[in-house]
C-alpha cells in the first residue's frame, strides 16, 4: 500500500466538498474594525486526484467573513480554472497560462479579489469566492504573474511581475489605484532563476536572481534544482529609470521576502529568510513528497538581512536569529518602508515542531514567540492594523490553526504587540481547513 503525500495527510488533509456555514460560534470578543474577510488560499486536490507535489494541488479559497464582533460565515470554494478539470498547462502551442491551479495567494486590489499561481494569469473571484474567470489587466498581461505583488502604501499602485524559464526571464509591472496596467518592462540582467518573491522600497525595486534555476531534468513536479554554478544575485533596479545593478550574494535562496526599504544614506536594507543548499533541498524534497525528505516542511531557513548600496553593492549581511522561520509578513503599512517589526511561522525545537509564531523586534532584536500544541499547525499570520493605530503593531495578527486530526479548525485574533497572549478572539470554523499557503484581510469597504 502506497503512503500517501505528507501534504495530503494530516493538517493538509484535503477537504472533500465546498460547504457554506453562519453564525459560527466565537469565544472572547471579537474587535468590531474586524470589517471584512479573511481569504487563504492553498491546495487542495478534488476527491479521487492524487496529486505529484504540494504546489500542484487545485487551489482552494477559504474565507471567514467578520462583522460588527460577529463571524457572519465561513465558505470555501475551488478556483474554477481549466486545470481543475484536468486540463493541460503545457500544450501543443506552449503553456496555456489559464491552466494552473490558482492556489498560492489571494489578494484584493482594484475592488477585485484575484487568486494568484505564479506560473499563470490571474483569476477574479467574487466575495463569496464564486470564479469569475480569468483576469489579465484588459490585455496588457501578457506573462504569468507573481503570487507576491507588493500594494505600495504611499500611492495604492500595485506592483508585480512575470518570470520564466526562457527570454525575456523578467516583466515588471506597475498597476495603477483604479487597477490598469500604467508600466511594462523586460528587466535587464535576470536569468532562469526560480524567482517566487521581490521587494520595493520607496526608490527601488529588490530582484532575487538565485542558484535554483530552471532544470529540464528534475522530475520532482517542480522544474527547478539547485544549480552551485549558479551565482547567487540580487538586483537594486531604479524605480525612476528602470536602470538595475546586479551584485553578488552569498549561495542562498529567498522563497519569501519580510521587507526592504531605503536607509537615509541611500542604502537599500532588505530582511527576509533564506535557504542555504541543505535547506533547500531537505524542504524540497518534503514538497514532493520524496522518501528522503524531512520531517517539516521547512528546513534550513533563517532570518537574514543584507544592507546594499545601489553604487557600491553589498556593504553587509548577517543572519538577524538563527530559528527555523519562514511565511514572513508585516504591517501593510510599512511595506517599502522603513519598519521595527516582522513576523513569522517558526520552528524553535527543530524540524520536528511544534509549530509557533514569532514576533521580531528588528531595532531591539529581541523576540516573542506564540506555540502551539503537538498537531497543531497555524497559517501565515496576516496582519490587520487597529483604528486610528499610533504604532507600527497595533493591530491583531490573524492564523488559521489546522489540526492533524482532522477536527474543526480555528481563526485565531491575536494581539499583535503581544502575540504569546491570550487570544483576543477565537472563531470556531465548522470544519477542517487544510494547512494552506498565503491569504490577506479584505475590508468589507475594498
Amino acid at each position: 500500500m502506497t503512503t500517501p503525500a505528507p501534504f495530503l495527510t494530516g493538517p493538509f488533509t484535503p477537504v472533500p466538498d465546498e460547504i457554506t456555514a453562519t453564525h459560527l460560534r466565537v469565544r472572547g470578543t471579537l474587535p468590531a474594525e474586524l470589517h471584512g474577510q479573511l481569504v487563504r488560499n492553498g491546495h487542495n486536490p478534488m476527491p479521487g486526484v492524487m496529486s505529484i507535489h504540494w504546489f500542484k494541488g487545485s487551489g482552494m479559497l477559504h474565507g471567514i467573513r467578520l462583522h460588527e464582533g460577529r463571524a457572519e460565515s465561513y465558505r470555501n470554494r475551488w478556483v474554477r480554472t481549466p486545470a481543475l478539470q484536468g486540463a493541460p498547462y503545457m500544450t501543443e502551442h506552449g503553456p496555456d497560462y489559464t491552466a494552473h491551479s490558482a492556489g498560492t495567494h489571494a489578494i484584493s486590489h482594484a475592488g477585485r479579489i484575484l487568486a494568484l499561481n505564479e506560473a499563470g494569469l490571474p483569476f477574479q473571484v467574487t466575495p463569496e469566492l464564486d470564479t469569475v474567470g480569468v483576469f489579465d489587466f484588459a490585455g496588457r498581461l501578457t506573462t504569468p504573474m507573481t503570487a507576491h505583488p507588493k500594494s505600495d502604501p504611499r500611492t495604492g499602485e500595485l506592483h508585480f511581475f512575470g518570470y520564466g524559464p526562457f527570454p525575456p526571464y523578467l516583466t515588471y509591472y506597475v498597476a495603477s489605484p483604479q487597477g490598469d496596467i500604467i508600466r511594462a518592462e523586460v528587466v535587464p540582467g535576470a536569468g532562469p532563476s526560480l524567482m517566487h518573491d521581490f521587494a520595493i522600497t520607496r526608490r527601488h525595486i529588490v530582484w532575487f536572481d538565485m542558484p535554483v534555476v530552471f532544470d529540464m531534468n528534475d522530475t520532482s513536479g517542480m522544474p527547478y534544482a539547485w544549480n552551485d554554478d549558479y551565482p547567487a544575485r540580487i538586483g537594486i533596479m531604479s524605480r525612476e529609470s528602470g536602470t538595475v545593478r546586479w551584485f553578488e550574494v552569498d549561495p542562498l535562496y529567498v522563497l519569501h521576502v519580510t521587507n526592504a526599504y531605503d536607509d537615509a544614506e541611500g542604502r537599500v536594507v532588505l530582511d527576509a529568510p533564506a535557504f542555504d543548499r541543505a535547506g533547500w533541498v531537505r524542504s524540497t524534497a518534503w514538497w514532493a513528497g520524496r522518501a528522503d525528505r524531512g520531517p517539516s516542511l521547512l528546513s534550513g531557513a533563517s532570518h537574514r538581512r543584507w544592507i546594499l548600496d545601489p553604487q557600491k553593492g553589498v556593504i553587509g549581511s548577517r543572519t538577524v536569529d538563527d530559528l527555523i522561520v519562514e511565511f514572513p509578513t508585516v504591517s501593510p503599512a510599512v511595506v517599502g518602508q522603513p519598519f521595527r517589526y516582522g513576523y513569522a511561522l517558526a520552528l524553535p525545537d527543530g524540524e520536528r515542531g511544534p509549530w509557533a509564531l514569532a514576533k521580531h523586534d528588528l531595532t531591539t532584536g529581541t523576540r516573542q514567540l506564540r506555540s502551539f500544541g503537538p498537531g497543531q499547525l497555524p497559517s501565515e499570520g496576516v496582519f490587520v492594523p487597529a483604528a486610528g493605530a499610533t504604532s507600527e503593531d497595533a493591530g491583531y495578527i490573524l492564523t488559521v490553526v489546522s489540526n492533524a486530526d482532522q477536527s474543526p479548525a480555528e481563526l485565531l485574533v491575536l494581539d499583535a504587540t503581544h502575540i504569546a497572549d491570550e487570544p483576543v478572539a477565537v472563531v470556531e470554523l465548522p470544519r477542517h481547513v487544510p494547512g494552506g499557503v498565503h491569504g490577506s484581510w479584505i475590508p468589507a469597504e475594498a
